[in-house]
């Protein structure tokens, strides 16, 4: 069984042993713990809840609701529901932070509570480190019967969030609907069996065949979209005729689609073809993590417009935007953030302005992806040894390839002419993680391997 304690969040695997597990226990400790910070941070006694349709999730709900009563504050409960759904629904209730019942992408063992500050978005680094201590103090002052917080119940979000997409300037629904376009998505049997056809009728297309469609928590296959996990929708897209696929995952803050020939448009082409298309209407930043395909630099940069990198992790990305007033931005997982909505990934929106750019262009999907430049990532990791300093060894790293263009906001990357390498450490493992991209696999391995080569000399130093 797995609990990991981070910044942003508390997942792990449901069942075990307190501390060990996402064990009730544990739901109710962070629970208190997150809503006496927000108490302690706002004066303001109302949290916004909403659950995937993962197996636990009615459990859950039940734990932390019943955590943040026990504390006073008053809940707002929008049911199943998306991560950007509850995003905006923490502005609009002007609540004091919001809770996601969700592991997003991890298979259905899997639940989280996903922790929102006041604005809807992901608490900082610093939030999160006096939410665990709060956690590790044993100090909630629990309320006496006559404070304990209620319960409201609001199944309104659905619709104003979509309401909210169809009223953005460059959702085009009218061309969309003259497209009659027939799409095939696959569910993974969570909130996007309810939202994603929601959204697509109020864009005037009806023509759509699910799969996967059971809101019920049974995840179909890995819930991840990546493109091993996205056979059967590949399959259902070429027996239909469609003329693409969509694919979500649970929480519906991640994004990929299927060409009508059943080939992938590749999850880090999403935030590209989404940039490309607000980048010809609203000129402007761009803004995605480090490990993210450079393709989005060469389209921002085509577009006369500027490119910068943030560390990876949503919150850094959010972060770097406002700095830099970027009109779009996300991560190359297929999380698209558009500013004119809110901050946060939001696979809605994202659906609805592809889907408006590919009306605008008048191709098939296929042909849309040919015109962006193409590159391959690897991703592969180095074990590393208690006793090895990081720091010092990146240090190295850095000396060894200081004729190239670097960036150590986040470990380090090395940007070369054909593609670039980027090192992490891993917060979970002892580990570095090692991504790399090129203009083929090949590359993209062969830059990782003469990286990783140095790494391995470097150690073998060290024990000599």
């Amino acid at each position: 069984m797995t609990l990991i304690k981070s910044i942003s969040g508390i997942r792990g695997t449901i069942g075990g042993y307190e501390g060990f597990g996402f064990t009730p226990a544990d739901i109710m400790k962070y629970s208190t713990a997150f809503g006496t910070w927000i108490i302690n941070k706002t004066g303001n006694k109302k949290i916004v809840i909403g659950r995937d349709a993962r197996l636990s999730g009615e459990m859950v709900r039940n734990l932390v609701i019943g955590s943040l009563q026990s504390i006073g504050i008053d809940v707002i409960d929008i049911g199943i529901s998306t991560t950007p759904t509850v995003e905006m629904a923490v502005t609009h209730e002007m609540a004091g932070g919001g809770i996601i019942l969700t592991a997003s992408h991890n298979p259905k063992e899997w639940n989280a509570l996903k922790l929102l500050n006041a604005k809807g978005e992901f608490i900082s680094e610093e939030d999160g480190k006096e939410v665990l201590e709060i956690a590790s103090s044993d100090s909630i002052d629990f309320a006496q019967v006559n404070e304990l917080g209620k319960v409201k119940f609001s199944d309104a979000y659905l619709d104003f969030h979509t309401g909210k997409i169809l009223a953005l300037s460059l959702v085009k629904n009218e061309i969309i609907k003259d497209l009659k376009l027939k799409i095939v998505v696959d569910c993974i049997n969570s909130s996007g069996a309810i939202f994603v056809p929601y959204l697509l009728k109020k864009l005037g297309i009806y023509n759509f065949i699910l799969i996967n469609e059971i809101p019920d928590g049974n995840f179909a296959h890995n819930p991840e979209p990546l493109p091993e996990h996205l056979i059967d929708l590949s399959a259902a897209v070429l027996m239909n005729k469609a003329d693409l696929g969509i694919a979500v995952d649970p929480d519906v803050d991640r994004l990929c689609f299927v060409c009508e020939d059943g080939s992938m448009f590749g999850e880090e082409y999403t935030l590209v073809a989404v940039a490309d298309y607000v980048l010809k209407n609203s000129k402007g930043n761009t803004v995605s993590n480090l490990s993210s395909t450079r393709a989005l630099k060469e389209v921002t940069e085509t577009s006369g417009s500027k490119y910068y990198a943030s560390a990876v992790g949503e919150v850094n990305v959010v972060t770097k935007m406002k700095e830099v007033n970027a009109v779009i931005g996300g991560e190359g997982n297929g999380g698209i953030i558009y500013p004119e909505l809110h901050y946060g990934r939001d696979a809605l929106v994202g659906i609805a302005l592809f889907l408006s750019h590919l009306a605008d262009s008048k191709l098939p999907l296929s042909q849309l992806r040919a015109k962006y430049p193409t590159y391959h990532m690897a991703k592969s990791k180095v074990n590393l040894t208690d006793d090895l300093d990081v720091k010092v060894l990146l240090e190295y790293i850095k000396n060894r390839y200081d004729e190239y263009p670097q960036n150590t906001i986040d470990g380090l990357k090395i940007e070369f002419e054909k593609g670039w390498v980027h090192l992490r450490q891993s917060n979970t493992e002892a580990i570095i993680r090692v991504y790399s991209e090129g203009q083929s696999i090949i590359i993209a391995k062969e830059l990782a391997d003469s990286v990783i080569s140095n790494i391995l000399e470097f150690t073998k130093e060290l024990k000599s």
